[in-house]
């Protein structure tokens, strides 16, 4: 198929190129009514309509949307591709759901995304909770080491697959290989949150992605990396194994009636794009990176950190010494430079892919760095590291999905919670991964681990009012 094509805005183009007047929906007519308040806004709207003739339907495609869906495809070599309006969000859902049954037994990675609990507590599923390995560099949570899932196995024999996240937040990218094929050994099925890893199918210096290893569904968010809008984001069937059937009723079940043209026309272009890179253009890419981690080097307090494992040279992974990350992310911001997001060590940025000659804003931040820095001298003091480590790699809920769902709740004092089963997430965010599931058993790690991030000023994700005040969800014994 022909790469250079990019059919729903053509599709739309077109439409648009005839002058339409419109007597449907969305209410803005074509950004007609934005016109006098924010005629900037307004330039988009022309390309957020409806299923109308010539415009295709993504709940039953024919046209311009089946041809990007199928060039989709062709790009990352799998069985059949979907574009995603709801995010990688509703990606989860439809993996989970699709594929795994009530009752059945799947192994999760322990550090993944909080749709996937979620997914996991609508599906009624029996989760066992498997611990990543600890990056010593970084000082965060890797992926699953293959021999946790093996030794998982001899546990529970018949558990029906495994759930992975790969890449992490930070970029780190163990191989998946020998443990999907552990999976596969087992009649298991493999299911990753490849979220941060849309631009891995270019191949080195990035790392593979979890398609070329095997996986039987992916789902990536190509807004995180790729020229997408906000909530784009691409779900992968790639085995013979996975019901299209199934997949496609909780697609269509899931996603919203009234998809957003301008999402699904930003991720044509987003496959476009990638689709089209050049060689040429990759080491210009890595090339203004370089670049700019020489220069951030040359500042005095900063490191660049890496991982010890394969790790995306897009994911840049910022220190400065003695300070915390959170605040080094206000420093940043002091500026007007926004990181992607921060923990107690470090802050992450994440880089553009840079087409030949494109340009970025690589010496104006080093400018504003310098700037801001000198306000804030580095201090050489010891940085206090925090792990959050549990007895065994190994766990299972307390708890199961039915009973949690009868059992009152009450807010206690972090002291109170010792022992005791959550009732509620609790969820720095970003990265978005829960420190503590409903279900579990609190133990003081835990707590100490919450602790640190509250005296680093970590932002939290619901119930905030709660957890400031150093209370967790319990369930009433």
């Amino acid at each position: 198929m022909n790469q250079n094509r990019i059919p729903l805005y053509e599709a739309l183009k077109d439409f648009n190129s005839k002058h339409p007047i419109s007597f449907h929906v969305p209410g803005h007519k074509h950004g007609l009514l934005f016109q006098d308040s924010l005629r900037d806004f307004s330039q988009i709207l022309k390309y957020d309509v409806t299923e109308l003739s010539g415009l295709d339907d993504l709940h039953s495609p024919e046209g311009a949307i089946l041809e990007a869906q199928k060039l989709l495809s062709t790009y990352y070599g799998t069985k059949r591709s979907y574009f995603l309006v709801n995010g990688s969000t509703v990606g989860n859902l439809i993996m989970v759901l699709s594929v795994f049954r009530p009752g059945d037994t799947v192994f999760v990675q322990r550090n993944c995304h909080k749709s996937i609990l979620n997914a996991l507590k609508l599906g009624k599923v029996n989760p066992i909770f498997l611990d990543p390995e600890f990056d010593e560099s970084l000082w965060v949570a890797g992926g699953v080491g293959s021999s946790t899932v093996e030794e998982a196995y001899h546990l529970y024999p018949d558990a029906k697959g495994c759930i992975l996240t790969y890449p992490n937040y930070y970029g780190l990218a163990s191989s998946l290989e020998k443990t999907i094929n552990i999976v596969h050994q087992n009649r298991g099925l493999v299911l990753v949150d490849e979220a941060h890893g849309p631009h891995l199918r270019l191949g080195y210096p990035f790392p593979k992605s979890s398609i070329e290893f095997g996986a039987d569904i992916i789902v990536q968010s190509a807004h995180k990396i790729l020229p997408a809008m906000t909530m784009g984001s691409y779900l992968h069937i790639n085995s013979e194994f996975i019901s299209t059937e199934r997949v496609e009723y909780y697609y269509s079940v899931l996603q919203s009636s009234s998809p957003s043209y301008p999402i699904m026309t930003s991720l044509d272009y987003a496959r476009y794009f990638i689709s089209t890179f050049t060689s040429e253009d990759i080491q210009y890419t890595l090339r203004q990176r370089d670049r700019f981690v020489d220069d951030l080097k040359k500042i005095k307090g900063i490191l660049v950190a890496n991982g010890i494992v394969e790790q995306d040279p897009l994911k840049l992974i910022i220190r400065y010494q003695g300070y915390s990350g959170y605040e080094l992310q206000h420093f940043f911001e002091e500026e007007k430079i926004f990181v992607e997001m921060a923990d107690p060590y470090q802050v992450v940025m994440v880089l553009p892919l840079l087409k030949k000659d494109m340009t970025y804003f690589y010496k104006d931040t080093i400018e504003k760095l310098k700037k801001v820095l000198n306000r804030h001298i580095y201090k050489i003091n010891p940085t206090n590291r925090l792990q959050m480590e549990s007895k065994q790699k190994i766990n299972h809920l307390a708890m199961s999905y039915e009973e949690m769902e009868i059992k009152p709740i009450e807010w206690v004092s972090f002291d109170q919670a010792l022992d005791r089963v959550a009732a509620k997430m609790i969820i720095p965010y970003p990265p978005g991964i829960p420190v503590i599931l409903p279900g579990e058993i609190i133990d003081a790690n835990k707590i100490a681990y919450i602790e640190k991030l509250i005296q680093n000023q970590a932002r939290f994700q619901g119930n905030t009012y709660h957890i400031l005040n150093k209370e967790i969800a319990v369930f009433k014994k």
